[in-house]
């Protein structure tokens, strides 16, 4: 409502609610003109979207202007199909219950459009998951292939929809689109054998013949010339510039690959739609059914005693016109039951088998109210369910409207507006209504005809108010009306209709002996879809069938909440920028748009929730700006006080503020703006004072923030230095926690620089750098691997062990604790044994007890296993010595790796296999 207030006096009024003329048809036509003069198609009233068609493209469907609606609040932006569908979509998730969309309007008026529009926005705009993702494609790709089937070129609309589509949308809890289920209704199916002139047969003929692939159509037996097909020429018009069939059979090929057609579906539903017999074997020969077989040939094969077509043949005593009859209704009956087959398998496609509980936003594309120059039992069909729309129109606007006044508890005055129950109680009134006694007339034994039908009518009907006939009318209506013609006064203005055709068209019933090849066909989809209609001997006319599907309609529709768009054509040529004024003030009558608006202004014209409305104007009043601290409510009525609003002039509701006059608004709003205008020139004064603050501010957080990070950095660099230190002190010792980053540092440090500084040649082994004393160990350890590797179980263990110049506290080459056995009894003794420059000693405690020259030491074992004895071999025929000396030793490979470097006897240590 606030964009409409803001964008009023620029084109016109954003909704018809604020019109102060709304009782003027002159004034809402004067708008609606206004306004499309400016390509601004949309127009609300209340929630209600006006939608007038500029059959032309207007850059106002992209995705960014999805995203620019998306959660914003209805009144918030100018009028847009994409704020109708995503308040109906926030509503069912706030509300958790099931929401329709009736888009309504007459031929060429833009409803498919409109459908169209609709389902993008969902499937931009709902969550996106690779699954949801594929749910949406479906969807949205069932238009083509329905369109396809179920529309055609009319007098009024090149892409008229000849059936009316409901499609339930399904979303589960977190507001993803799960699933979809489509009904269809009242196929126009007469058209498959029958067009006037300037209109064509349903879209896929046409597509078929002239896109289908080559081998395709050789399959079919086909040939992509429309004039061989006398059911595609009647109405002279096969080729259209507007329409390219070849194209849009590429696009109904591949949507019918999405929705998961296989190759097999495919083929079945062109055979179905070529052929209609396809049913047998070979399809070759009987590719003449549902494109229209040659008179000449029906009349030398249908009125013999049979018809073959090489695997199925009927007995048939038909005359002429009973062969004609019959391959109408037979065409009529294989096209009905293929878009019904075609219809359940797109559901199928998009069933959401989960059994959790999910709300649905309805979307119902039907046909327009319709007049043509000759009006037959199509039109009939169509304006009936029209007056039933528009019926459920009235009572669901009236229902809500008063149901609103009541909550909010304010005074319901009731609204006077055409009730067109009495219309709809003259088209289906048991025993006297129109569809009652069309349906007897088909089903009473003897002659009935459509005369016969008439007259029972007039019988009937003699003193209805919105009935006449020719015989019923006066002197000057007479000359208006054919004798085989009847006219009623509908809601939305007199249409004649010619009774011609009715019965025959109510009743479209085939032969018993075809239906009866019909279940004997070697088709599986053929028996079932003839052996699921009622059998033979009960007739059930397309006005019974018509007549529950649209009472299911109504309930279904009745149980949700709903939402509206009326579409309306702006003119009859078809041309952009054109509007005529007289075409649009019938639509604008027969939609009932003027009833609507006075329901809405049923004594007001404005409601809007009383924390909204404060928010909006409360700098209109100086005790509610800038801050009201009390109860919304409270703070509305003196708000309303101040502003000097009379008591006539509005209402206070339980939740909301109603206010009458549209005038009272406008003055409220130009205060608003007058408002805004000081309150700027104000502000910017403070604004000059609250910037010195403000920066001061910001300079002294910035001041903090960086002394802050300053500090963090010290703190760090000290933890840095302290371990520094600590893993220098320790970086003697065994490899820690304190030492372990010390040492890594000071091998990279050493291999760093020794990059730089390699021998020149590969022999020379003078110039390369000293290590450091960390590296002391891994060139010992590069000995003990020669040594050792390979040979010795307990190797690997040894290689993580650190060595170290001396287990003992004294300084020497090397010690170890050892343990010494005697050779007489193998004692076991704790010693120490120490290493110098010249000799190995076995020391207890003070006390020598053995000394072994290197120059003197034969030879070291030890063996291959995980043991550490240690045997020194001495001369025996040396004196001095004890003979072997045999040891144990816990640090092994360390103590031998130092003897070898200190004695130069690495050659002499030997690992002998075994014990």
């Amino acid at each position: 409502m606030e964009g409409a207030l803001t964008a009023r006096d620029r084109v016109g009024i954003q909704d018809f609610v604020l019109l102060d003329a709304h009782t003027s048809e002159t004034a809402f036509l004067d708008n609606l003109k206004k306004r499309f003069s400016e390509n601004l198609i949309y127009t609300y009233i209340g929630t209600l979207l006006v939608s007038v068609n500029p059959y032309k493209e207007l850059d106002i469907y992209s995705k960014k202007q999805m995203d620019i609606y998306m959660g914003v609040n209805f009144f918030e932006l100018p009028p847009h199909i994409f704020a109708l569908a995503d308040n109906a979509y926030h509503t069912m998730l706030a509300e958790a219950n099931n929401h329709f969309i009736l888009i309504s309007g007459e031929s060429g008026a833009g409803k498919t459009e409109a459908s169209k529009k609709i389902l993008q926005y969902y499937a931009v705009s709902c969550p996106s998951t690779t699954l949801l993702d594929n749910v949406r494609d479906r969807m949205l790709l069932s238009n083509p292939v329905l369109e396809a089937f179920g529309n055609s070129k009319t007098l009024k609309n090149d892409n008229s929809s000849r059936f009316g589509k409901y499609m339930d949308i399904q979303f589960d809890i977190q507001g993803d689109a799960v699933g979809g289920h489509i009904l269809g209704y009242l196929l126009e199916k007469s058209r498959v054998v029958h067009q006037n002139h300037g209109e064509r047969n349903f879209h896929i003929f046409y597509q078929l013949v002239k896109g289908g692939e080559e081998d395709l159509l050789h399959q079919l037996g086909l040939e992509s010339n429309c004039q061989h097909y006398s059911y595609l020429v009647q109405g002279e018009c096969a080729n259209v510039a507007s329409i390219n069939d070849k194209n849009d059979w590429k696009t109904v090929r591949n949507a019918l690959s999405v929705i998961d057609f296989d190759e097999r579906d495919i083929q079945v539903s062109c055979c179905h739609t070529a052929c209609g017999n396809s049913f047998c074997d070979d399809i070759h020969s009987i590719a003449y059914c549902l494109l229209g077989v040659n008179v000449q040939v029906l009349q030398e094969g249908l009125t013999s005693r049979k018809i073959e077509a090489k695997t199925d043949e009927v007995l048939s005593p038909f005359t002429v016109d009973h062969a004609i009859y019959a391959r109408d209704a037979l065409a009529k009956a294989i096209y009905g039951r293929t878009f019904t087959w075609l219809v359940n398998k797109i559901n199928d496609s998009m069933e959401n088998k989960d059994s959790s509980r999910k709300t649905v936003i309805g979307l119902l594309d039907i046909y327009g109210f319709e007049v043509f120059y000759v009006n037959s039992f199509e039109q009939f069909c169509i304006n009936y369910c029209n007056e039933k729309l528009q019926q459920l129109f009235i009572q669901l606007t009236l229902k809500s409207e008063q149901e609103e006044y009541e909550a909010e508890n304010i005074g319901w005055e009731p609204v006077q507006f055409f009730n067109n129950k009495i219309i709809c109680d003259l088209v289906e009134e048991k025993h006297r209504g129109i569809i009652s006694v069309l349906d007897e007339e088909c089903l009473r034994p003897g002659e009935a005809t459509d005369l016969t039908f008439l007259e029972r009518l007039e019988e009937k009907l003699d003193s209805h108010p919105h009935f006449v006939t020719h015989k019923l009318a006066d002197k000057k209506t007479r000359k208006t009306l054919e004798r085989g013609n009847f006219r009623l006064l509908h809601y939305a203005g007199e249409v004649t209709y010619c009774v011609v055709g009715f019965l025959s068209k109510n009743n479209d019933l085939l032969y018993r002996n075809i239906k009866d090849v019909m279940r004997q066909s070697k088709n599986t989809i053929v028996r079932e879809c003839f052996a699921s209609k009622e059998s033979d001997g009960r007739r059930r006319p397309e006005t019974v069938t018509f007549k529950s599907s649209l009472l299911g309609l109504t309930d279904i529709l009745m149980s949700k909440e709903p939402w509206y768009v009326r579409c309306l054509k702006s003119n009859e040529s078809q041309q952009p920028g054109q509007f005529d004024d007289v075409l649009v003030r019938h639509q604008v009558k027969y939609l009932g748009l003027m009833e609507h608006l006075r329901v809405r202004r049923a004594g007001f014209a404005y409601r809007c929730r009383y924390d909204v409305f404060l928010q909006r104007y409360k700098p209109l009043c100086p005790a509610t700006w800038p801050y009201w601290r009390g109860v919304a409510a409270e703070g509305v009525e003196v708000l309303v006080q101040h502003l000097g609003y009379l008591p006539d002039e509005y209402k206070m509701g339980r939740t909301k503020i109603f206010i009458r006059h549209p005038r009272t608004l406008f003055a409220t709003e130009d205060a608003f703006e007058v408002c805004k205008h000081d309150l700027g020139k104000d502000r910017k004064t403070k604004i000059n004072q609250e910037v010195l603050f403000i920066s001061t501010k910001i300079e002294t957080c910035w001041r903090g923030v960086q002394a802050r990070k300053a500090k963090g950095r010290r703190q760090w660099a000290v933890k840095v230095i302290k371990k520094f230190i600590k893993g220098y002190m320790a970086r003697g010792e065994a490899k820690t926690t304190d030492n372990s980053e010390y040492l890594a540092f000071v091998r990279q440090n050493y291999l760093n620089r020794l990059k730089d500084n390699l021998p020149k040649m590969v022999l020379d082994k003078t110039s390369w750098l000293t290590p450091p004393p960390v590296l002391m160990e891994l060139q010992l350890k590069g000995i003990t691997s020669v040594i050792f590797k390979g040979k010795k179980d307990s190797y690997p263990q040894s290689v993580s062990q650190p060595y170290v110049d001396t287990r003992i506290s004294q300084y020497i080459v090397y010690s170890i604790p050892i343990v010494k056995y005697d050779r007489n009894g193998f004692k076991a003794r704790p010693r120490q044994l120490i290493l110098t420059q010249t000799a190995a000693y076995v020391v207890d405690d003070a006390k020598i007890k053995q000394r072994v020259l290197y120059t003197t030491l034969k030879g070291v074992s030890v063996s291959t296993l995980s043991d550490g004895i240690i045997i020194f071999h001495i001369p025996s025929e040396d004196d001095k010595q004890k003979g072997d000396l045999i040891m144990q030793c816990d640090h092994l490979f360390e103590a031998l790796t130092k003897l070898s470097v200190v004695a130069n006897k690495q050659s002499a240590i030997n690992v002998v296999q075994g014990r």
